[in-house]
């Protein structure tokens, strides 16, 4: 059996919702169970609309904020997870998959708009970004988007 490590950091205080770490490892580790992923390293920066406006601008030229970044640390392929094919941890041999960005005001904001609350929108959140971090991307309209909405719902258990 594989070791899951997602480490969850703050880059302020008093962001609020105390309890989004759990929700994002719940996430995290159903989203890596459902790709085959047994042994893994991830890790979460939570932060504010501010920090992620200026992460994306200096990372991706996008000067503007948004909900959750992604920063893949491999390129694999959707679908065909390989640990071979991964950089690893040397001391515990688990595949080191990236960094994620999550705006907690802004997941607090959607969760609010799209009426489903906080918890489940941090939930799908981080969801999306570990499918980004595992190769799926919906840079357009095509099969990968609808491979990667595909793989969202079923990990999050939609039914529609």
């Amino acid at each position: 059996m594989g070791q899951i490590e997602i480490y969850v950091s703050r880059e302020k205080k008093n962001l609020g919702h105390r309890g989004a770490a759990a929700h994002i490892r719940r996430a995290a580790e159903r989203a890596l169970a459902a790709e085959g992923v047994e042994s893994a390293v991830i890790s979460v920066m939570l932060t504010d609309d501010e920090g992620i406006h200026r992460v994306n601008r200096e990372f991706r030229g996008v000067d503007h904020a948004t909900d959750v970044l992604s920063f893949p640390l491999n390129e694999l392929r959707p679908g065909a997870f390989d640990p071979a094919d991964c950089d690893t941890d040397p001391e515990t041999g688990a595949a080191m998959l990236g960094d994620m960005m999550i705006s907690l005001p802004r997941c607090e904001e959607q969760g609010r708009d799209f009426g489903h609350g906080f918890e489940r929108e941090i939930e799908y959140l981080t969801v999306h970004s570990v499918l980004h971090l595992l190769g799926y991307d919906h840079v357009d309209e095509g099969e990968m988007k609808k491979q990667m909405r595909a793989r969202e719902k079923f990990i999050m258990g939609d039914k529609d």
